[in-house]
This record gives C-alpha cells, structure tokens and sequence, in this order.
C-alpha cells in the first residue's frame, strides 16, 4: 500500500508540476461603426474576440482574403471569436458596413 501512494504522490506532483500554459486572448470592441482598435498584433495561438457593444446595430468580421463568405453577422451582446495560428497580415471588414463607413481591420500575427 505504501508503494501505491508513493506513485500516487509522484504522479501528482508531475501533473500539478507542469506549467499551466494560459491561451492568450484580446478583445476587439465594435461600437460607433468601428472595430476598436482597428489594427492590432498578436503572438500566434491567441484568441481574437469581436464584441458587438451597439445598441441596436449588427456587424460582421469578415476575412474575405480567407476565402470566407460574407454573412456571419453578430448583433448587440454578441461574440465572435477567432484563434490565429499562423503568421501573416489579416484584413478584415464589417460586411455590411464597409462601403458606408469604411469599418475595417488589420491583425497581424506574430511568432
């Protein structure tokens, strides 16, 4: 029996050893017909999250370089997130909103 809480014990201290590696996260606000802020850089693997802080007004974040379709609108109280894994330059605009209000963003994605 000793034997057995021994490795209970080791094991134990090996997973509460281990660093707890926190996924970083930023928050993008949309309010006023803008993305606040509108240009940001990040380390990869961090969460971008688009908050829609209107009162009434829908908005999208739309990578069309992604190939993405339009469409993905998030209204007042609303989230969208999204994780960049990958190094580069990312535009994006608001969909509906481009054209009248020139709504747009640049995330650029560091190692």
């Amino acid at each position: 029996m000793a034997h057995h809480n021994l490795l209970v014990s080791a094991f134990m201290y090996l997973l509460l050893a281990q660093p707890v590696l926190a996924e970083e996260s930023v928050t993008i606000i949309t309010k006023d017909y803008k993305f606040e802020p509108e240009e940001i850089t990040v380390k990869v693997g961090t969460k971008v999250r688009w908050e829609n802080h209107e009162k009434r007004q829908y908005h999208s974040a739309w990578f069309e370089i992604l190939g993405e379709e339009p469409g993905d609108y998030f209204f007042p109280g609303d989230v969208r997130e999204r994780t960049f894994d990958k190094p580069g330059t990312y535009h994006y605009i608001c969909e509906p909103h481009h054209e009248s209000h020139n709504m747009k963003g640049v995330i650029h994605v560091v190692e």
